[in-house]
Formats: structure tokens, C-alpha cells, sequence
């Protein structure tokens, strides 16, 4: 595979990889939340939930944003 149809193919694997662990991240959350015995550990829950959504809004947008062909 030539260079020019492998640096799409990674950057795009690179936005899934991203999604995937945010997404993971608030499955953690969400989990540790709903366990938490004591107020820190909800609000850690709560704050790694609220984290990883924001992850999952920005991060994927801005990379895009970064790889965005330049016109011409």
C-alpha cells in the first residue's frame, strides 16, 4: 500500500481508537459512579464520565480539523 493510501487509513483508525477510549472511559465512570460507597469517589466517577464525553466531542473534531486538506 502506497503512502498516499496509508496516511488516511491511519489517521482514521486514529479517530476510532480515540472514540473507543472515550467511550471506555465512560463506561469506567459510569461504572466506578454507580459503586461509589463514599461522595469523593462518586464525584471522581462523575468528573471521569463528564471527562471522557468531552473527549469523545473534542479531541476527534480537532484532529480533523488538523488534517483537513488545505485548499489549493
Amino acid at each position: 500500500m502506497s503512502d498516499d493510501d496509508a496516511r488516511p487509513r491511519n489517521r482514521y483508525f486514529v479517530l476510532v481508537a480515540v472514540r473507543l477510549v472515550g467511550a471506555a472511559g465512560a463506561v469506567f465512570g459510569l461504572v466506578l459512579l454507580g459503586r461509589a460507597v463514599d461522595l469523593p469517589t462518586r464525584l471522581l466517577g462523575a468528573a471521569i464520565v463528564l471527562s471522557a464525553l468531552a473527549m469523545i466531542a473534542i479531541v476527534p473534531r480537532s484532529l480533523a480539523a488538523r488534517w483537513r486538506t488545505p485548499p489549493e
